[in-house]
């Protein structure tokens, strides 16, 4: 686990015994500290907070910033004594006191294990009898093999913003008279003044849906982004949302199997046109296994259909009328597709992106297959120049030789990590963060490894169960790297240079510890304000939760802004499998709307931050 942030509270775990750091059962004087048992009946163990000594500019002496380790309740801090005893005791903060000051050094090959260790002499905290009750927290000199000098950071639970909905339950009476009593409900609502906020969910379309009236539509070959959210590429059955028009405002469109790509369109008032039309009709030797896209691939400004067919990539432009032609004859590209004739290019292992390399305003072919990195660069007619006879990178493939990436563990990304315009590729394996560098020839230098974290060694062991995004978190500078994993948010800063700052544990929520799987939730990046910056936003049990970005890498605390899209059935009961869930514009007033494809067919909750609030 990253080391957390200052506002996050923590209970402080020994490794060795699973007992909390904390006070005595009855606290001295001297206010020694101890690992016990805290019962459930009685009061909770103290809970600690991790505030960095100094705001370093250096990022290089962020991987070995000093901390205090302060009380949450008390304010008081971890302080060494220097006592005969070496005993570490509570007490009050003295400014710029180095027997105050901590490091936190990761234990090798130990994900979430942690030696705190004194800034002044390098000993580390351990306990004076591991096996007897309440015993005291002493220094000691540094073991590796010592797991009682070993520590785990808990963060406390969530503190969200929502209000409970009041439920009356009806009681019958001898006389037969009837009343009514308020009763338990776990049901939630959002809170009065929460910013930002959406409507109620509207039922605006009965087409789109899995029930048999609204079309039994089944998501049978929908795959996932490198980062594990969805609407990369759509197979058979898929829905999404797209601007199908480059009116500014996204329709809805359906992969159906026989019938190729079909949309309703948005209607600008968050409602969509009522008959469903034929968008682009089924390629030349359809299958189950193509996959499909929307997106301006030359700048132009209207998007083109791109579908990975199994002959290779097949490109439809869209005309003057606003169809788009069948994409007869030969394909644009013969790669990147399923057939072998195309490669063998397989949707479970095998990313494949559309993303301007080289800066020149078009979007190029990049996929990963067994043996590296392939390029086809898009050129100022519009035509993709053929795939050498080698990768361009023997690196991010799926075989062993090219570094064992599966497509359900390692995410991989492009981005430009260096400012230079060029897209990098940035891929979490195992071990943690790899980085090849492209230079101004269009080569790829290398992997470099750059950071031990967001890999499954230390516990993100799925693109699923943590999703990964490389993005920006702030109005400019390098794209970050933000996780959702074991103990909550993570963000890694990007340095501008190809490597990224020690990752740090923002916020305790959205991850396994607070209850998000992905069997049940998505979560998303997103900005639902309109401020430039993304914000966190997750479909949990109860409903929509927003995280506001706060823009410096950090979030705020999660907010309710919408009772339904949720996991309980008082949320509509929506499931992963069945129901995806988007965030779009379809008003084109430049704010993302909430639009869910439920089971009578497709559900709409407005964005109404900076229109009013609700209550």
């Amino acid at each position: 686990m990253p080391v957390p942030i200052e506002e996050l509270k923590l209970e402080i775990v020994n490794a060795a015994t699973g007992k909390p750091l904390g006070s005595e059962a009855a606290p001295s004087a001297d206010g020694v500290l101890v690992v016990r048992d805290f019962p459930d009946d009685g009061p909770s163990p103290e809970q600690w907070q991790l505030a960095p000594v100094r705001a370093s500019e250096d990022e290089e002496a962020e991987d070995h910033q000093p901390y205090v380790i302060r009380n949450a309740v008390s304010g008081q801090v971890l302080h060494d004594t220097a006592a005969a005893d070496r005993a570490v005791r509570q007490w009050d903060a003295a400014d710029g006191n180095e027997s105050q000051q901590w490091h936190v050094v990761p234990v090798e090959g130990e994900a979430g294990l942690y030696f705190i260790e004194g800034a002044t002499d390098g000993t580390v905290l351990d306990l004076d009898e591991p096996g007897a009750d309440e015993t005291r927290i002493v220094l000691r000199e540094h073991d590796d093999s010592a797991e009682s000098q070993r520590w785990r950071f808990v963060p406390a639970e969530p503190e969200r913003t929502s209000d409970p909905v009041l439920h009356w339950a009806a009681l019958g009476h001898w006389n037969g008279r009837r009343s009514w009593r308020l009763a338990h409900s776990p049901a939630l609502r959002p809170a009065p003044g929460a910013t930002p906020s959406f409507s109620n969910m509207l039922l605006v379309l009965e087409q789109f849906g899995t029930d048999e009236d609204a079309g039994a539509w089944k998501s049978e070959g929908a795959t996932r982004s490198p980062g594990g959210q969805p609407g990369w590429w759509a197979g058979a059955g898929a829905r999404f949302l797209a601007d199908t028009t480059g009116a500014g405002r996204a329709d809805i469109v359906g992969i159906k199997a026989a019938e190729g790509a079909v949309t309703s369109s948005s209607r600008g008032d968050g409602t969509f046109d009522d008959e469903e039309r034929v968008l682009h009709p089924p390629v030349l030797s359809a299958s189950p296994e193509d996959l499909w896209t929307l997106v301006d691939t030359t700048g132009g400004g209207k998007p083109d259909i791109v579908v990975l067919a199994a002959d290779g990539v097949r490109v439809s432009p869209q005309d003057e009328d606003g169809t788009f032609a069948p994409t007869g004859g030969e394909p644009a590209l013969k790669a990147f597709g399923h057939g072998e004739q195309a490669g063998g290019w397989f949707a479970d292992r095998h990313p494949r992106f559309l993303a301007d390399t080289t800066g020149d305003g078009r979007l190029d072919v990049v996929g990963c297959h067994d043996d590296g990195v392939w390029v086809s660069l898009q050129d100022e007619d519009g035509a993709f120049a053929p795939i050498g006879d080698e990768p361009v990178l023997r690196a991010f493939g799926h075989d062993e030789k090219a570094g064992g990436w599966f497509a359900d563990r390692h995410p991989r990304f492009l981005a430009d990590t260096t400012g230079d315009g060029r897209l990098d590729v940035v891929g979490c394996h195992d071990d943690g963060v790899w980085v090849s560098l492209q230079d101004e020839e269009g080569g790829f230098a290398e992997p470099l490894y750059v950071l031990d974290d967001f890999g499954v060694d230390q516990g993100w062991t799925s693109v699923e169960e943590h999703p990964r995004f490389l993005l920006r978190t702030t109005g400019g500078g390098a794209p970050d790297i933000v996780g959702f994993g074991p103990l909550g948010v993570v963000v890694s800063r990007g340095r501008g240079d190809g490597t990224f700052g020690p990752p740090k544990l923002v916020l305790n929520d959205f991850g396994d510890a607070q209850g998000w799987t992905s069997g049940k939730h998505l979560r998303y990046l997103a900005d639902v304000t309109g401020d430039g910056t993304p914000d966190i936003v997750g479909f949990g049990n109860e409903g929509v939760w927003v995280s506001h970005g706060r823009g410096d890498g950090h979030f705020e605390q999660a907010h309710l802004v919408c009772r339904g899209f949720g996991y309980n059935e008082d949320a509509g009961g929506w499931r992963v499998d069945l129901h995806p869930r988007f965030l779009a514009d379809i008003t084109g007033d430049g704010r993302v709307d909430i639009v869910g494809f439920g089971g009578p067919g497709v559900y709409v909750a407005r964005n109404l931050f900076r229109r009013f609030r609700t209550r």
